[in-house]
């Protein structure tokens, strides 16, 4: 890809695909990129080529306009997504909105699920009826075990379980395989699932090969129809559904392995990421425990 139109195609292409986001929310962001682009092309740039500059003076050009603290903010939050993807596909070397500062909104950022509310969902998801709360649960154990992206997760092929598996080969972006492990507790869901299967097979379809199948068109779940399923258990979990998403799911994986002192360069394999600047994403939520490695386990940290 070489345009600026066309990588915005592609990330609003993953928003949906892998994050599930709402039609709104892919409307809204669509907005906010040809705003960009409009006040780019002005300079003579385009997303594809815009300079840190060039992005500084998009953001102080919001307030100029009049607009208001939300919808500036928004903005800003749309354009730094859309080059934290790029960034993360390697299509640009540097993140041109990094430097700048986001507007204070007047609230604190939602917080990542904290285990026990992870836990609560999964609860939530295996208390549903029979086979139906078996898939959920080990769908969200799979995600939550393995940092699974939701495309991944539902595009799993049966032949990638054997028998009771200690991991997934996983066949992620760009056709890259890597290892998932699978813990105790989604090793066990996933046994109680397969059990139950051949419940969720297309009728005359006793050869699907996905290992979650599905009656619709397609043959197999989809993920607008997991993202729906998990809002329902983290209501019944009693956990706000608008911080529930599959994506948050994988970056709770990521965001519990750091504060439990993983290693960055382990959770960037475990995620599939191919630069490590993506993965630094994750550790912002986790900077309480980081902070408290350093001054505890660094020896100048423990001087008085």
């Amino acid at each position: 890809m070489s345009s600026g139109a066309a990588w915005a195609e592609a990330f609003l292409e993953m928003m949906a695909v892998e994050r599930a986001a709402a039609r709104n929310t892919l409307t809204a962001y669509s907005k906010d990129l040809a705003d960009a682009s409009g006040f780019l092309a002005g300079r003579g740039r385009d997303l594809a080529d815009a300079s840190a500059e060039d992005v500084e003076a998009y953001f102080s050009s919001l307030a100029a306009r009049g607009l208001s603290a939300a919808t500036a903010a928004r903005r800003r939050a749309a354009v730094r997504q859309f080059y934290r993807f790029v960034l993360g596909e390697g299509w640009r070397k540097d993140d041109p909105s990094r430097r700048v500062d986001a507007p204070k909104k007047g609230r604190p950022l939602p917080k990542v699920l904290d285990r026990d509310e992870v836990g609560r969902i999964i609860g939530a998801a295996a208390a549903r009826d029979g086979a139906q709360g078996l898939r959920l649960a080990c769908m969200v154990e799979l995600l939550y075990a393995s940092g699974l992206r939701i495309s991944e997760l539902v595009g799993l092929p049966l032949a990638a379980l054997a028998r009771d598996p200690a991991y997934l080969i996983v066949k992620g972006k760009g056709g890259k395989e890597r290892l998932a492990p699978l813990n105790a507790a989604a090793r066990e869901a996933v046994k109680a699932y397969l059990a139950v299967r051949k419940t969720f097979l297309p009728k005359g379809d006793a050869a699907n090969p996905w290992l979650f199948p599905s009656r619709g068109k397609g043959g197999r779940l989809t993920a607008r129809r997991f993202a729906q399923m998990l809002d329902e258990a983290a209501l019944a979990a009693g956990v706000d559904p608008a911080k529930v998403s599959p994506h948050v799911l994988r970056h709770a994986f990521a965001t519990h392995l750091l504060e439990g002192g993983a290693d960055l360069r382990v959770v960037q394999t475990l995620l599939g990421h191919a630069d490590i600047a993506t993965t630094q994403i994750y550790t912002h939520v986790a900077g309480d425990r980081l902070r408290e490695v350093v001054e505890t386990k660094h020896p100048l940290g423990r001087r008085r």
